[in-house]
């Protein structure tokens, strides 16, 4: 009996540190995707515990952040527009989807299809797309934004970050 008292004490121990382990991994983990969004509304998120659904990256502010919501219900969450173009080519309800952006100029979410885009903007992963529900000088609509992404034509780009800043 003496020599199995610490073998079960050993046991016991391991028991409760993997009880706690698998209970903290179960619970606060950050958000990729929401479900039961049927009427393809923005929603609120938790700034710092929600995670791009292209990159991973914790998404840091709302400003420029996206939100792709399907028929589904489901919706995906972006920090930059170029992760959310990267993520949504190739899904094929791309043309269905609504797509959300929350705007600089007027803090609040707006339909990313209608927004105006910066070149020059920062943004989480430097693509320069800032998202603006009125338009300014040198700003571009949603479809050229799209296609800009695709083109590698962001300011991550050495040769056009040059040719937009002089840099």
């Amino acid at each position: 009996m003496k020599k199995l008292l610490p073998l079960l004490v050993i046991s016991i121990i391991l028991a409760v540190t993997a009880t706690i382990f698998i209970s903290m991994a179960k619970s606060d983990q950050p958000v990729t995707i929401a479900k039961g969004n049927i009427e393809m509304n923005p929603l609120d998120f938790k700034i710092d515990f929600t995670n791009d659904s292209h990159c991973k990256m914790l998404i840091n502010t709302k400003i420029n952040s996206l939100q792709v919501a399907t028929k589904s219900g489901k919706t995906w969450f972006f920090d930059d527009p170029l992760c959310m173009v990267e993520w949504i080519e190739d899904k094929s309800f791309k043309e269905d989807a609504k797509i959300w952006v929350y705007s600089l100029d007027t803090n609040r979410w707006i339909d990313a299809k209608k927004a105006w885009y910066g070149v020059t903007d920062r943004t989480a992963m430097h693509s320069g797309f800032g998202a603006r529900e009125n338009r300014v000088e040198k700003s571009i609509d949603f479809k050229e934004m799209y296609l800009r992404s695709l083109r590698g034509e962001t300011l991550a780009n050495p040769k056009i970050r040059k040719k937009l800043l002089g840099e």
